[in-house]
């Protein structure tokens, strides 16, 4: 290892020893994915499974703003459960039916404790343990039946909660404010206003009776579970429109988006001048791309219906734990929160059950280049005679030979500096572990020859066990963004630059139309065949 790397390695590992690695983050590093990108995973889902998380990070993978600092905004609510819920969704449904659809429908029932407001990806479980500090400071005081008195006006439809209940709910909005301040480092601006549950808003005035009769048929007297709700959304969508794709839609042109039904795409409409009759141009919220897509494919979905749930917290002091259909609360005060901690322990361990039944380990590379630097990062690390030196600490001390020279690299980068140091603390946690490794393969990529190498080296196995390029292992019709095959090292340029190549081994048919395959020549280059 270079004496900078070395340095770096000390460093961060120094660092780590003595911090723990979030419960669902583990798995996400452990398949090389950076902890920027996985943190980001986890807070778009809710931070519910590595699994989520993992196929959100996959569906992502050609999304042009992965590696932007964009966290998500969070909201909390009080929403009612339960005999009370179901009345006010048939009102809900109703009133749409009679009156047609009003700004109300954009939402689900609920009370507004605290405005939307902007959170760290990596301070998010904070967020969590602000809200059950809350809802345990005001269990004892919270109302156990909640006054509910209709208001109406020419534009406005809704219970009013007054008194002394609507006291204790703001005070435990501003409780939760001051703890995501303190533990979370957020600005919370909890309401301070009237509580209100909204039944109807901006609708036709003409439509008003109507909604009053049906508001005034909702029986109040049923029993209700508060439930303080956290939800988050993308805040670069707020003032878009949310479309709902009804169809398959396969792409015509490279500029179209892949639709699937139950896709949501976020569309602008100040920004339509460039689409023609009957297309629109929106961003997908499965994939984070952008293109066209045929309007007629799709329908107008309701604003809240791409916020993410994270966590709730249920205000029931006589609540029988048994009947709890989620099944995932272990007491009064704990919301979903032990049950989250149980659900992740029960994922890794089913993902370790997996591993060693099968007797098979599977690595993702460590950090590359690219994916910090962005596409043009060999022109930052290349002098204008075609040499490579070193403008960052996180760009590798140096790069192996190559016949055609550095702009070889720009469609097969190396690891960064972090990405050998992922690599070598994954080959530390396997050598801690106690797992035998006999065979390694790798994808003919230079990022994941190295990443190979590096755990080889961590466990003490770079001179035994020799590495089998696979180029069936090599996903770049998925993976990269260009439309020509790269050009990948051979393996005399590899055993030149010190890998451990295994020479003998011979590449298996594989047997997958839909992934162009790299196949071994007899003189060490590639090439590709269907």
């Amino acid at each position: 290892m270079a004496a900078g790397e070395t340095q770096l390695y000390a460093k961060v590992s120094n660092k780590l020893k003595g911090r723990s690695t979030p419960l669902l983050l583990e798995p996400l590093l452990a398949m090389g994915f950076p902890v920027h990108t996985s943190l980001k995973a986890l807070a778009a889902t809710g931070r519910k499974t590595a699994e989520e998380a993992l196929a959100w990070l996959h569906g992502h993978c050609n999304d042009p703003s992965l590696d932007d600092p964009i966290p998500q905004e969070y909201a909390l609510f009080l929403c009612p459960t339960g005999p009370l819920l179901e009345k006010l969704q048939e009102f809900w449904r109703e009133s749409k039916r009679q009156c047609a659809k009003n700004r109300a429908h954009e939402v689900f029932p609920h009370v507004t404790l605290c405005d939307f407001f902007t959170c760290e990806d990596q301070k998010v479980e904070c967020l969590y343990e602000a809200l059950k500090r809350a809802g345990d400071r005001l269990l004892g005081s919270f109302p156990t039946a909640m006054p509910l008195a209709l208001h109406s006006s020419i534009s406005y439809l809704g219970f009013f909660i007054n008194g002394s209940p609507a006291d204790v709910i703001r005070e435990f909005a501003m409780t939760f404010a001051t703890e995501a301040s303190l533990l979370a480092d957020c600005t919370v601006k909890p309401c301070t206003k009237q509580l209100h549950l909204t039944l109807a808003h901006k609708f036709y005035p003409h439509h008003q009776r109507t909604l009053e009769q049906l508001a005034r048929a909702i029986p109040l007297g049923h029993g209700c579970q508060w439930t303080a709700a956290l939800y988050s959304r993308d805040m670069r969508f707020v003032h878009y429109q949310t479309l709902r794709a009804l169809f398959q839609y396969q792409p015509q042109n490279a500029d179209e988006l892949t639709l699937s039904p139950g896709d949501y795409i976020f569309v602008d409409p100040t920004q339509q001048d460039e689409a023609s009759e009957g297309w629109v141009i929106g961003i997908s919220q499965r994939t984070g791309c952008r293109g066209f897509l045929p309007e007629n494919y799709t329908d107008r979905a309701s604003e809240s219906d791409t916020w993410v749930k994270h966590r709730t917290y249920t205000f029931s002091l006589a609540a029988d734990l048994n009947s709890r259909k989620d099944g995932e609360a272990s007491s009064r005060r704990s919301g979903e929160f032990l049950s989250q901690t149980a659900r992740s322990l029960s994922s890794i361990q089913a993902l370790q059950a997996t591993v060693a039944r099968k007797s098979v380990l599977v690595v993702r590379h460590g950090e590359r280049v690219d994916q910090i630097f962005g596409k043009s990062w060999l022109q930052q690390c290349s002098t204008p005679d075609g040499k490579y030196y070193r403008p960052d600490l996180n760009f590798p001390c140096s790069l192996p030979k190559r016949s055609h020279g550095i702009k070889d690299f720009e469609n097969d980068p190396p690891l960064s500096s972090c990405g050998i140091f992922q690599s070598r603390i994954a080959g530390d946690a396997l050598l801690d572990s106690g797992i035998r490794i006999s065979s390694v393969f790798a994808s003919p990529a230079l990022r994941c020859v190295q990443t190979a190498k590096l755990i080889l080296e961590e466990l003490k196995l770079e001179k035994k066990v020799k590495i089998r390029v696979e180029p069936g292992l090599f996903e770049w019709t998925k993976w990269e963004s260009g439309k020509t095959t790269p050009t990948l090292m051979s393996l005399d340029e590899l055993r030149e630059a010190n890998f451990n190549i295994d020479t003998d081994y011979r590449s298996l048919p594989w047997a997958c139309a839909s992934v162009k395959k790299i196949k071994r020549k007899e003189n060490g280059s590639w090439s590709t065949h269907q």
